[in-house]
């Protein structure tokens, strides 16, 4: 078995991060359990570029259990738990093609390990494995079937590929199911990034004055967790409705170029590029923090701010200071990556439950129902959706209230009324 990872040595201490994470996703269980019953993926080759941590070991835990063959890279050089890839190797004995810390010619040489394995169906966290298929790897077009999309980038990403009738194979857009979206994007990111940022330099977050950008689904709950602590939340918008939501949640809303002067810590969550540049830097306090929760690292124009500096220097782990001319300093978390990956271990795994369970779904309507689809980007299916919601509130214990026939003949008839 071709593999990559750090250290072998790891996987003892990886192996009980893989079984923690699991005891906290009893919806994914449920799924493994019968998966392995029924084989639903009995045959199918998957390749995967996704964050390798002890939450993503049991999804493909789960494939396998189905009957996937599973190969994975990491979907981001920071992101990456050394230990779970190599109880992935040892325990597992799945692929594994990561190293915390990698640069970007191992990350692209990574890509093409996985697919090397052929793959039916892909996992994508980004679009960076989709979008090498199309550019480098098109013999790989052959075998697959269909491929699914983790985050709100890589929707965009294939969402502009199927516009200009460039995508190749159809994908199954999880990062839009409500499940996904409501939970993993709000209370995952909201939660993980205020934890990397403490991780990365324990500072006290109340009465700091701090500058959300983007107000997206990542965004509230970023801004609701930093509020929740204490902080004095701005948020920065281009779409008025957004904006116009924040207000009236109790937010105040600047223009970035008025937040640069008034801002203490900066964080990205926009899915664009450039969301921080120059002009912002020059505006900005002595001792500004700047982070990412995006899924590059372009949110933040890193250039800009190597050009600015007259020094540079990391003067703690995942924080980077840079002294402009001016003498004033900025503080770059994480390197301008997803810092609740970088500098912690992203989104607690009972929110992860419910979006792997829909990967793991995916992967099984895939295997079904795949060949009858179109090279363009489709919702999870509404049924498949619910049936997850369904799963989590089983596990919690809460039961709700089922419509009555009569309610149900109320709500499709026109004929009712006052």
């Amino acid at each position: 078995m071709d593999y990559d990872i750090k250290d072998k040595k790891l996987a003892g201490k990886g192996k009980l991060r893989i079984e923690w994470a699991g005891r906290q996703m009893p919806v994914l269980n449920l799924i493994k359990e019968r998966f392995a019953r029924e084989r639903p993926l009995k045959g199918v080759r998957l390749a995967a570029c996704l964050h390798v941590t002890s939450e993503t070991a049991n999804l493909l835990d789960t494939l396998k259990a189905g009957g996937a063959s599973v190969a994975i890279c990491a979907s981001n050089p920071l992101s990456t738990q050394d230990d779970v890839a190599a109880s992935l190797v040892l325990d597992f004995k799945i692929p594994t093609f990561a190293v915390k810390g990698e640069d970007n010619k191992t990350y692209y040489e990574h890509l093409h390990k996985a697919l090397d394995t052929k793959p039916n169906i892909t996992m994508d966290d980004g679009g960076d494995l989709v979008s090498t298929i199309h550019a480098e790897r098109k013999e790989c077009l052959r075998e697959i079937i269909a491929g699914t999309e983790e985050t709100t980038t890589g929707v965009i990403r294939f969402k502009s590929m199927e516009a200009q009738g460039v995508l190749r194979y159809p994908i199954i857009a999880v990062n839009d199911a409500k499940t996904k979206h409501f939970f993993d994007n709000r209370y995952g990111t909201g939660q993980s990034t205020i934890d990397g940022i403490l991780r990365a330099t324990n500072i006290l977050l109340a009465g700091k004055n701090f500058v959300v950008c983007g107000y997206g689904w990542c965004g509230r709950g970023l801004a609701m967790r930093a509020k929740g602590m204490g902080a004095n939340v701005i948020v920065i918008e281009v779409d008025p409705l957004k904006a116009l939501e924040a207000v009236m949640d109790g937010y105040r809303v600047l223009p970035m170029a008025k937040a640069a002067k008034e801002g203490e810590i900066f964080v990205t969550v926009t899915g664009d590029t450039s969301t921080i540049r120059g002009e912002h830097f020059r505006a900005m306090r002595d001792g500004a923090i700047l982070a990412n929760a995006g899924h590059f690292n372009v949110e933040i124009k890193i250039p800009d701010l190597e050009a600015m500096a007259k020094g540079k220097r990391r003067i703690r782990d995942y924080v980077d200071e840079y002294t402009l001319k001016d003498g004033r300093r900025i503080y770059l978390l994480g390197e301008g990556r997803l810092i609740n990956l970088a500098a912690a271990e992203g989104h607690p795994a009972s929110v992860m439950d419910m979006s792997f369970a829909n990967q793991a779904l995916a992967a099984e309507y895939i295997k079904k129902e795949g060949k009858k689809l179109e090279n363009r980007v489709y919702p999870v299916p509404e049924e498949m959706d619910k049936e997850v919601a369904r799963l989590k509130l089983d596990s919690m214990g809460i039961a709700i209230d089922r419509l009555t026939k009569e309610q149900e003949r109320y709500l499709h008839s026109w004929e009712l009324g006052t």
